[in-house]
Order: structure tokens, then sequence, then C-alpha cells
């Protein structure tokens, strides 16, 4: 695997997340709120654990011995997710930036760094699905998250720029 293959599925990951956001920004409160929708979590507490994730692995894997937990905390409004969001993509954004090919094969505790990352994204995409279903549900789907859509939208941006 090489770094531009990891941009890539970076990429993918932050543009499906984008989609639940943008879903989320019509729910009401209540459809926020309610736990234990999938298995002790509901919508709002997928999401925040879901950035949670992103944030522990981009720490682990650049050598910080900082571990966020915002999933502990009390939840948060909608607002202040896509916030954080757009802090931790300028982060990995950075750190991603110091990688290339050779970083990717290096192993972490005997997985190759592409590997991990490649679990982060596999990750968020069990959880970003999770919260389509019950934005669904709630009457609001943030449309199709597959890769090939994104894959689709970025082939016909670059067909535009032609």
């Amino acid at each position: 695997m090489r770094i531009e293959d990891i941009r890539f599925l970076v990429g993918y990951d932050r543009w499906a997340t984008r989609r639940i956001l943008a879903a989320v920004a019509a729910i009401d409160e209540a459809t926020w709120s309610t736990p234990n929708e999938i298995g002790d979590r509901g919508l709002g507490g997928i999401l925040v654990h879901h950035l949670g994730a992103a944030q522990r692995w981009r720490h682990g894997l650049s050598g910080s011995d900082q571990s966020p937990r915002p999933e502990r905390d009390p939840l948060q409004v909608p607002g202040w997710l896509s916030a954080s969001w757009d802090e931790e993509w300028a982060a990995w954004d950075a750190w991603l930036a110091t990688l290339d090919d050779a970083a990717l094969l290096s192993p972490n505790e005997e997985i190759p760094m592409w590997q991990l990352l490649a679990h982060v994204v596999n990750h968020g995409t069990q959880h970003r699905s999770e919260a389509a279903a019950l934005l669904t549900a709630a009457g609001h789907s943030p449309g199709d998250l597959d890769v090939l859509d994104y894959a689709e939208e970025l082939a016909a941006a670059r067909a535009a720029k032609a």
C-alpha cells in the first residue's frame, strides 16, 4: 500500500463522515441524545465514539501519550461534534504529511502501519453505518456512503478541472 492509497481512504472516511454530520444537523435533540439504540449507544454516543477512536488512533500511531475519550464526557451538541471533527481532520492531515510509503510498511507491534490505518477507516465505516440506520429511521438519510460514490465524485471533480 502507498501513502497515496491511505490518503484516498482517509479522504473517503472524511467525505462519508461529513455526509453523516450533514444529516445530523437536521435532527431533533431526542433523536441525537436517546441512548441504547444500538448496544448501549444512541446516535450521539455512536458518533462521539467514532471521533474519540479516530483521535486515539492518531495519537497512538504518532507516538503521543494522549488518549482522548470524549465519549466519557456528557454528550455535547451536534455542532460541537462537527467542530471537533474539523480540528481532528486538520491534525490527521498534518500527521499524514509526515508519512511516506516506507513508513506504511513499518510494523507497529507486528502489524504494518497501513493495516492499522485501514482499520481506522473500517472502524469509522461500522459506526457510520449504525448512525446512517438511525438517521434513516428518523427520516434523515445521509444518502449513499459507498467508497465507489466517493471515487466517482473525485473523478467528476478531476474531469471538471480538465
